[in-house]
């Protein structure tokens, strides 16, 4: 693994050009966007959360992984939510989002309860916001301020959908992606904490189990023990949905582990463990946040709300949908 990567000359330019898009969007974005228009925005979409997760456990890992898919699509728009129709193409049939990207009619639940309370006022972008937020203090993480006033967009891009940080991308293409989008190493280690919860199925992982690289031979940063606990559930040639928890220790709490485990060698995803090993750039955070929980939960929310910024439609852009599936 190279010890830094060097960044190509135009990608450069876009990562300056929508880290000032970014900085603009900071300062059009307000906490107090719905304090008068809709003041009840979080303990409703708190309630909803927390009646679907009585029958869902994974649900709050799930909903804070929807505004992840969204925002690097196009920005934080709503794009993801939209279904087929004569003018969309959803991404929800993109390869990272198909049969894994979940929670869609807990979101259609908020809007639906925050219609009745508001309606026309918040937007779908705006609710995969503060959704990820109290999902995350739901499961013991650290809470932020999310910033309001997206507007939902009326487009939606599969290919974008298809170019999604993966579970197979080296490190540099990592970082390039997130570079991209205005955010550092340092918000992709921060960010990656986020599969401190959730499930993954065997499929994105399997290759280092059984032929990492074109080896025929498993990936020797993963631990053996731990390979050989994998392998029970995910045989070669086996079922490749069957679903993983990502953090093998406390797989339904929002802690440090994630980063524990890593520097154990024992990270699911070849995506995960890229943060740590082989000489890798990012190593040095990956141990910090190993070490102190403290530290990665008071970088975590910067991240969150770094991510929050990508490109927001505001204003008079966008609109307000009366349908998060659909537009108006």
């Amino acid at each position: 693994m190279q010890p830094s990567f060097l960044i190509p000359y135009h990608v450069l330019s876009l990562s300056i050009f929508l880290l000032l898009l970014n900085n603009g969007a900071q300062a059009q974005l307000n906490p107090n966007f719905y304090s008068k228009t809709c003041p009840n925005i979080y303990s409703i979409t708190r309630s909803v959360i927390v009646q679907a997760a009585q029958s869902d456990i994974r649900i709050t890992a799930s909903l804070t992984r929807l505004f992840f898919h969204d925002c690097f699509v196009q920005g934080c728009d709503g794009s993801l939510l939209l279904d087929d129709s004569s003018t969309i193409v959803s991404e929800k049939n993109a390869r990272p989002n198909l049969n894994s990207a979940r929670g869609f009619p807990v979101i259609d639940s908020i809007k639906s309860a925050l219609e009745t309370a508001c309606p026309g006022v918040v937007s779908c972008a705006d609710i995969l916001a503060v959704a990820a937020e109290v999902s995350v203090q739901l499961a013991g993480g650290p809470g932020w301020t999310v910033q309001f006033g997206r507007r939902d967009g009326t487009t939606a891009s599969l290919t974008g959908a298809n170019n999604l940080p993966g579970p197979f991308d080296p490190l540099s293409t990592l970082i390039s992606k997130f570079s991209a989008v205005g955010l550092s190493s340092t918000d992709l280690v921060a960010l990656a904490g986020a599969h401190t919860f959730g499930r993954a199925q065997c499929q994105f992982f399997t290759n280092r189990l059984y032929n990492f690289s074109g080896t025929n031979q498993p990936d020797p940063t993963l631990d053996p023990s731990y390979r050989a606990a994998l392998s029970k559930n995910c045989p070669n040639g086996g079922n490749g949905a069957v679903l993983n928890n990502l953090d093998p220790t406390t797989p339904n709490g929002f802690d440090n582990h994630y980063y524990s485990n890593i520097v154990k060698n024992r990270g699911l995803l070849g995506s995960d463990q890229e943060l740590f090993s082989n000489g890798a750039s990012t190593a040095s955070v990956v141990s910090q946040f190993a070490s102190s929980q403290g530290a990665f939960f008071k970088r975590f929310p910067q991240s969150m709300i770094n991510m929050g910024n990508i490109s927001p439609l505001t204003g008079s852009k966008g609109e307000i949908r009366k349908n998060c599936r659909k537009i108006n």
